[in-house]
């Protein structure tokens, strides 16, 4: 078997350690920090079954995790506050730190390599997740975190 055949062939994708990569040229992203992006991850790959795209996560600071979508993907539609667009556009730039697919590429790293065939993670379906995850964290949130009913209401 030639495992050659199964990497992705992504120039965009470095050989070694890290390279930044411009938003708008290759992908745009997605960045949602700490457990809520680790949660997403989880969602997204449940919901596509395995085929979620390139997800990118960091193992230090905010604990981000990085969704890469099609550009110009996240425009048109209101986001959730706790998802940042990283795009490029005019009189906007944005890069994402990219790692190798090998080697040594700490604090990050590949949480969802890029597919072979170039596939990236859908927006649509990601905005939507992500809203879906939010609604089920506050329904659960327990009854002391939230705000108090004054009396009579």
């Amino acid at each position: 078997m030639n495992t050659e055949s199964d990497r992705p062939n992504l120039g965009w994708v470095p050989a070694s350690g890290h390279q930044l990569r411009m938003a708008g040229v290759h992908f745009d992203a997605v960045r949602v920090d700490g457990e809520t992006g680790r949660d997403l991850a989880d969602l997204m790959e449940r919901l596509t079954g395995g085929r979620t795209g390139p997800v990118i996560t960091e193992a230090n600071g905010r604990r981000s995790t990085y969704f890469l979508v099609p550009p110009g993907s996240t425009g048109h539609r209101p986001w959730p506050r706790e998802a940042e667009r990283l795009t490029g556009g005019p009189g906007r730039v944005s890069y994402v730190l990219v790692p190798a697919l090998y080697g040594w590429t700490w604090p990050l790293s590949w949480r969802c390599v890029p597919p072979p065939d170039g596939q990236l993670v859908h927006a649509l379906l990601l905005r939507n997740a992500l809203a879906a995850l939010l609604a089920t964290a506050e329904r659960a949130a327990p009854e002391a975190v939230r705000p108090a009913r004054p009396f009579g209401s």
